[in-house]
C-alpha cells in the first residue's frame, strides 16, 4: 500500500506544527489538572468528572496522534516552483462564477490546509479537483450536489 502524502504550504505546515506544540504543552496539562482535580472528588465509580475528563484526555492523545501523522507524512510545496500557466496546488485562482456572475479567488491546497471560509480549497475537492490543469482564459465545469457550476480562470498566480 503507497502511504498518502500530505500536500502542505509552508504557512500551512508551520500552523499545524504551532497547533501540535499547544496540544501538547499547553491543553496537556489543562487535561490533566481537569483529572487530577476530578480524582480528588473521590470514588471514581460515579464521578462524572473523572469520566468527562478521562474523555477529553482521549479526544486530545487522538488529535496529537493525528497531527503527528499529518506532519510525518508533510511534503511542503515549493511555492518558487509553482508553474503560472496551469492551476496547480499552491497557486491562487482568480475565477468568474457564472452562476453568481461574481469574480471569486481561491487558494489550491492541500487537503490538510482546506478552509473555504478563508479561499483555501482542497485539491481533492470537486472544485479543486477540476480546476487543476486549467490555464487562464478556460472554462472549467464542475459537477456538483446540485448540478453544474460554470468558472473562467482570469488570473492565476502564487
Amino acid at each position: 500500500m503507497v502511504e498518502r502524502q500530505e500536500l502542505l504550504t509552508q504557512e500551512g505546515y508551520n500552523k499545524l506544527e504551532e497547533e501540535l506544540e499547544y496540544l501538547k504543552t499547553v491543553k496537556r496539562k489543562e487535561v490533566a489538572e481537569r483529572l487530577k482535580v476530578a480524582i480528588s472528588f473521590g470514588d471514581l465509580s460515579e464521578n462524572a468528572e473523572y469520566d468527562e475528563a478521562k474523555n477529553e484526555q482521549a479526544k486530545l492523545e487522538e488529535q496529537i496522534l493525528k497531527l503527528d501523522e499529518k506532519l510525518r507524512k508533510a511534503v511542503i510545496i515549493d511555492e518558487s516552483q509553482i508553474d503560472l500557466d496551469i492551476v496547480t496546488v499552491g497557486s491562487i485562482v482568480k475565477l468568474h462564477d457564472f452562476d453568481f456572475d461574481e469574480e471569486i479567488e481561491y487558494s489550491i491546497v492541500g487537503s490538510a490546509e482546506a478552509d473555504p471560509f478563508e479561499g483555501k480549497i482542497s485539491n481533492e475537492s470537486p472544485v479543486g479537483k477540476a480546476l487543476l490543469g486549467a490555464r487562464v482564459g478556460e472554462v472549467v465545469e464542475v459537477q456538483v450536489p446540485d448540478g453544474t457550476n460554470k468558472f473562467k480562470v482570469l488570473d492565476i498566480r502564487r
